[in-house]
């Protein structure tokens, strides 16, 4: 496989590994805030949502190659 093929790769699975990362974040806040903790859980859902927008970025790697 040249480098090119398995950057390819790579991004793929950076990719979806970035957006497991996402649900967890969110999964987080969802419980933080059950307990009562709004601001523990505003921040873990900021996290969850700046996560998901690096797909934008991942996606236009792609795109370059």
């Amino acid at each position: 496989m040249n480098e090119l093929a398995k950057l390819n790769k790579l991004l793929h699975h950076w990719m979806e590994h970035n957006d497991e990362h996402a649900e967890t974040y969110k999964e987080w806040s969802e419980k933080a805030s059950r307990w009562g903790k709004d601001d523990l859980s505003a921040i873990l859902l900021k996290l969850c949502n700046e996560t998901k927008k690096l797909n934008g970025l991942f996606e236009e790697a792609l795109r370059k190659l």
